[in-house]
């Protein structure tokens, strides 16, 4: 905002407390929240202006911060806008007051005038008085008694133009928040969404737990993490890339069934999909397999949709998806076959790596060191992928795109290198990932191994031995199921979002070149 504006206000300030009102009192107690009025008294009668000048309409106290206001004679209305929404209030010249105002002669500004003349739109005011509806039937707060809640410094957003520019959104969202509704129903919904996971889950038995989020070894994912010091061990640390490890640990300790909902952070690149700071779920589950925790995916995703929108159905970008279960599924090389017209069962790996280097999608050098299973994981984020538009589980990954998975049941895909993994995706993007989870001790050593040795290799991404780990898996841990969501990416999903930056409220930006005013 300008300077000018800012002292302006500043100069309000002054001459309120100069008129002996405190402009930051320090208590305020509303009876009611603006929509809960509005609900309340949306079918009912509650009079007229009259009727509420005369002190017989239904009385009320609301506070929040003032969004419109339009002087006219002897009126004045006004938005008054809180968590809830809004309602409209009117002063009046003759009734309404100002806490801390005395008017000591005939010569003094009414109270209505001074709130006129000093009270700025993104002021909070406290108000009470009666309710009533006008000509139009708008319901309406006649303001018997004012009080200043906060004087602001800063202007709003212009109110015809709005707040749009998405890096001023982003950088300064309680502005973005003040300024656009549907924002704020977005993330009313988020915080919906992670009531509706939390109950899901421990209705069927599943226990929320909290793990650290500085670790000494990291894993449980393919990702290049944030280091850290802890200066009072002279140690290095990691902030976790994963949640899998310790829950592990739990299942193992005998908490059977554990989920954990919390940050974790990948130095990764940033786009409309990635955040390197986001929030993941992980639920694992005691004497469950892959085929059960599809069964739980979908029944929590219908679940979801059930409850938002009473219907199994969502609108997602034009496109309507159909959440209820069951969820078609298909493997990982069906799904390259059917979506991508690739048969990888006729291909070589130098093959392969020629589809994947003439699609422009994959780093020459990091083809180099590619095993064919993980080819077969790249083609399919290429060629099959974005195809996978209604929800799909596929299944039946190979062994190389995870070190934490159980070999497959079935011989024949046992002996070809397939895993009981599979990851659901929606309208293109992974939703979720879940394993069978692995319990031999031995192959799970072995695999770590060889991801430890990717590390040596000069693979980034690639997570370091851990010793702690495999100790925990030699004590004994049983057949488990294991689960991990995007919890961002669902918000996405249900809210009707295309980037993952307008589902977190404080997404990373490049640091402003701009000086703040």
């Amino acid at each position: 905002m300008s300077t000018e504006e800012f002292t302006l206000r500043t100069q309000k300030l002054n001459d309120l407390k100069s008129l002996g009102i405190d402009p930051y009192p320090h208590k305020f107690s509303p009876q009611k929240r603006c929509q809960e009025i509005n609900d309340e008294y949306e079918e009912q009668e509650v009079g007229t202006s009259e009727d509420a000048l005369a002190g017989i309409t239904p009385k009320t106290v609301i506070a929040g911060r003032l969004v419109l206001f339009r002087a006219m004679g002897k009126n004045a209305f006004a938005h008054i806008q809180d968590g809830s929404g809004r309602l409209q209030v009117m002063f009046n010249k003759e009734r309404t007051e100002l806490v801390g105002y005395q008017k000591k002669s005939d010569q003094d500004p009414s109270a209505m005038k001074l709130i006129e003349k000093k009270i700025d739109l993104g002021d909070l005011l406290g108000l009470e008085g009666h309710l009533f509806r006008t000509q139009k039937g708008e319901l309406t707060l006649l303001v018997e008694k004012a009080t200043l809640l906060c004087k602001t410094l800063h202007s709003l957003p212009d109110k015809h133009a709005g707040l749009h520019d998405k890096e001023v959104r982003y950088r300064k969202r309680w502005l973005d928040l003040i300024s656009n509704e549907d924002v704020r129903e977005t993330f009313l919904t988020r915080s919906r969404i992670l009531s509706l996971i939390r109950n899901f889950l421990e209705k069927r038995r599943f226990i929320e737990v909290e793990t650290p989020v500085l670790h000494g070894i990291y894993g449980g994912a393919d990702a290049k993490p944030f280091t850290t010091t802890l200066h009072a061990l002279d140690q290095e640390m990691f902030m976790r890339i994963s949640l899998e490890p310790p829950l592990k640990k739990l299942v193992v300790g005998g908490l059977e069934r554990v989920f954990e909902i919390g940050k974790v952070f990948r130095n990764e690149g940033i786009d409309r999909n990635h955040n390197p700071e986001f929030t993941l779920l992980e639920v694992y589950g005691a004497y469950l397999d892959y085929n059960d925790v599809m069964e739980l995916v979908e029944q929590l995703f219908e679940h979801i949709a059930l409850e938002l929108t009473g219907t199994t159905k969502i609108e997602v970008e034009g496109t309507s998806l159909e959440m209820k279960a069951p969820w078609r599924r298909l493997s990982m090389t069906d799904a390259i076959e059917e979506l991508g017209k690739i048969d990888v069962t006729k291909l070589s790996d130098e093959e392969m790596k020629k589809r994947l280097l003439d699609s422009g999608h994959i780093n020459p050098d990091k083809l180099k060191t590619m095993s064919r299973g993980l080819l077969i994981g790249a083609l399919f984020e290429v060629f099959a992928e974005p195809h996978l538009i209604q929800p799909h589980h596929i299944i039946d990954h190979p062994i190389e795109t995870t070190p934490f998975c159980k070999l497959h049941r079935d011989p024949a895909l046992r002996e070809q290198g397939f895993v009981e993994r599979f990851e659901s995706f929606i309208m293109g993007q992974e939703i979720c990932n879940a394993y069978s989870e692995l319990n031999d001790p031995v192959l799970q050593k072995e695999l770590l191994q060889k991801q430890a040795d990717r590390r040596d290799s000069g693979d980034e991404e690639a997570a370091p031995f851990d010793e702690e780990f495999i100790e925990a898996i030699e004590q004994g841990m049983p057949p488990t199921g294991g689960l991990g969501i995007g919890i961002d990416r669902l918000v996405m999903l249900f809210t009707n979002q295309h980037s993952i930056r307008d589902v977190l409220f404080f997404p990373w930006m490049k640091k402003s070149t701009q000086e703040p005013q």
